[in-house]
């Protein structure tokens, strides 16, 4: 049995490192043909393009072979943590029969890898003190689940858990958007779908679980917007400012789309695909109160 983690992982444990990891984000989930995957795949199926060293071989192109779903997964750090100590070190491919349990293992330990996370962050937050004990408990609870060994993990009710972390984060959320102001506004769970948000104010905004795709935030400050689980697939962030938005991670950001002007915080990468978009004007939100620009035109 694999001990318990001391203390609950770093911030560089909770990113992918594809290096020590078996391939397993392209062999455990399904992949269905659409605008996210080029091919239909079975899960526990390794996808044609997984070469023998566990890589990918279209690394480089796949966004351009079909494949963009690939470019946004993130594992958190979970596949690593399968791969080197929930099997230590145990390659699937010379022991084909550790695939199965591998695989289940991955599915827990994904959502477990995501809550550290997002505990980790909100820890950062500096909550009120009463509020950070709490985290800090189920920082450690939920590290102690990801310690176990396959049959352990099996008996993880993640979902359970889930629920019973996440009124904690979106009370670390709310503490972070009143904290020297008032909230912004409320459109937790919003159906934005495409939506023309440009000149709205979205600052200290709860957009937890918000359906952003394809939304129009050019020029949007996001400060201080808690975007924890919003979907940000296609969203326009050209000249938008996120970089104090609250429960950001990378994933979001590979799946929008943005350029040069996009403030980001310092933690996160600005996605290579960005640079090949245009620059465009940009329009800034008017501040409640502030007259209206002059027009101005030739004199008739």
């Amino acid at each position: 049995m694999s001990p318990s983690p001391a203390s609950p992982p770093g911030p560089t444990q909770l990113r992918a490192d594809c290096g020590r990891c078996f391939g397993l984000c392209c062999v455990v989930p399904a992949f269905a043909a659409s605008a996210d995957f080029a091919v239909d795949k079975p899960a526990g199926q390794p996808c044609a393009n997984l070469r023998a060293d566990h890589r990918c071989g279209i690394h480089t192109e796949l966004r351009e072979r079909g494949f963009p779903g690939c470019t946004v997964f993130d594992c958190f750090g979970a596949g690593q943590q399968v791969a080197q100590v929930t099997f230590g070190g145990r390659d699937w491919r010379d022991a084909p029969e550790t695939l199965p349990e591998m695989a289940a293992a991955f599915t827990v330990l994904r959502p477990l890898h995501e809550l550290l996370w997002y505990l980790t962050e909100a820890v950062a937050l500096r909550p009120p003190a009463e509020l950070r004990v709490e985290l800090e408990r189920a920082r450690a609870e939920t590290a102690a689940l990801t310690g176990g060994d396959p049959a352990r993990l099996r008996a993880v009710d993640v979902a359970a858990h889930r629920d019973r972390v996440n009124p904690l984060l979106s009370r670390a959320g709310d503490a972070a958007r009143s904290r020297g102001g008032a909230a912004g506004p409320d459109r937790r769970g919003a159906q934005l779908l495409g939506a023309d948000l440009r000149g709205t104010d979205l600052r200290r905004a709860n957009l937890r679980g918000a359906l952003l795709i394809g939304a129009d935030l050019r020029g949007v400050d996001l400060g201080l917007a808690d975007v924890t689980g919003a979907d940000l697939r296609g969203a326009d962030l050209r000249g938008a400012d996120v970089r104090t938005t609250l429960f950001l991670h990378q994933a979001q950001l590979d799946a929008a789309r943005g350029d040069a002007r996009t403030g980001l915080p310092a933690t996160l990468t600005r996605p290579a695909h960005w640079t090949a978009l245009p620059l465009t004007p940009v329009r800034r939100p008017r501040r409640a109160g502030a007259a209206a620009p002059a027009r101005r035109g030739r004199r008739r």
